[in-house]
């Protein structure tokens, strides 16, 4: 059974909200490791590492919550598990 419009849109929201405190976690200690990187040491920008490091696995929570509806998610299921069942495979 699907769960309804309300629990799908209150677990969308949840995602969401956890992507914007995700990228805003980012975005704030990225910030004050640059600081600290060019505070204490302005010709090595060793920040650039863990910006890069913590980026992708950013990018990935990113491309998990963009296309959780879309691509793969429970749509999708639902309508290869339609397709399959009208053409009798199990």
């Amino acid at each position: 059974m699907m769960p309804s419009a309300e629990i799908r849109a209150r677990r969308r929201v949840r995602q969401l909200r956890g992507l914007y405190m995700h990228i805003a976690v980012y975005v704030v200690v990225i910030a004050g490791i640059a600081l600290i990187n060019w505070a204490t040491m302005p010709g090595n920008w060793w920040v650039v590492w863990p910006a890069i490091g913590w980026g992708i696995g950013l990018a990935v929570h990113v491309v998990s919550v963009v296309f959780e509806e879309g691509f793969l998610g429970p749509e999708w299921e639902e309508r290869k598990t339609r397709e399959l069942l009208e053409r009798g495979e199990r």
